[in-house]
């Protein structure tokens, strides 16, 4: 298949998903189609224009919607509902959902490694057709999309301060004696765009991994999705005998492994303040010799 035959087949895909028909196709095509597959093409060929629109306007959207729908909130508690709505793991999920995987133009250099930025381009994908509709439709199109599929996600709970996914965590892993630990293990997306990937660890073992702007956002995301399977990946049935034994097991050896590190750490110090004072002994039995 062709590219511009695949363009043509998600473009028709994209416009029932949406449930809009566009006058001018070249918004929604460009909306739909990931740098990868317009390469030495115009900057208008793929989302990157599209989706930095989309993301103010989406803004707008949510942020108007919150504010005549809680009208006893401070800004503080709006700030905090649009953020958690135009999160990239929101929009990502919401983009995911809509069935939008099925409709991005990715080139061969995207497809042969998995895709493996499909994350950022659902999100970027979202944001690109809210420009569409809106360049297309007009502020009308755009913010009757977004009402149908992010906002049915806003509440009130959203508003409360949040609570730092790390440290709760944390806390909650040292009740056994398991210090949490968080590794970068993918960069996504052009420099001036990165998309962070980091995984939380258990010991050696992983947990759950986490998206985000910033390499600070992927660590809390990951954290908060530990916190939410953390039954899953910790927490066993309270007759489930065996696998409590196990993690009891695996804390006791976390520990240990501390206990020992430092002792080794000890025994190293104490190994160097020696040969220091052994130096400093020779070199005072030389002097005296001269």
């Amino acid at each position: 298949m062709s590219l511009a035959e695949e363009q043509n087949q998600k473009l028709k895909l994209a416009e029932q998903i949406i449930g809009y028909h566009f006058n001018n196709e070249r918004y929604i095509l460009s909306a739909i189609t990931h740098p990868s597959a317009a390469e030495g093409k115009s900057v208008r060929s793929s989302y990157e224009r599209l989706e930095f629109l989309g993301d103010a306007i989406l803004g707008a959207i949510v942020v108007s919607t919150a504010f005549n729908r809680y009208p006893d909130l401070d800004e503080g508690g709006l700030t905090r509902i649009k953020v958690a709505l135009v999160s990239g793991s929101s929009l990502a999920d919401v983009a995911q959902k809509l069935g939008f995987e099925d409709v991005i133009v990715f080139g061969s250099s995207e497809t042969g490694t998995g895709k493996r930025g499909l994350h950022s381009a659902l999100e970027n994908v979202y944001e690109a057709v809210v420009a569409a509709l809106y360049l297309d439709g007009g502020a009308e199109a755009a913010t009757a999309f977004v009402t149908e599929t992010l906002i049915p996600r806003m509440n009130i709970d959203m508003a409360k301060e949040p609570e730092n996914p790390k440290s709760a965590l944390q806390e909650k892993l040292q009740e056994d004696g398991i210090t949490p630990t968080y590794k970068l293990v993918e960069t996504q997306g052009p420099p001036h765009d990165r998309t962070f990937v980091s995984q939380v660890y258990a010991g050696d073992h992983a947990l759950a991994l986490g998206t985000g702007r910033t390499k600070k956002e992927a660590e809390s995301q990951a954290a908060k999705s530990t916190l939410a399977r953390l039954q899953e990946f910790l927490g066993f049935g309270p007759d489930d005998g065996d696998k409590k034994r196990a993690k009891k097991d695996a804390a006791k050896k976390a520990k240990a492994a501390r206990a020992a590190e430092k002792r080794e750490h000890k025994q190293a110090q104490a190994a160097a303040r020696k040969r220091e004072a052994d130096a400093r002994r020779d070199a005072k039995g030389k002097n005296r010799e001269q």
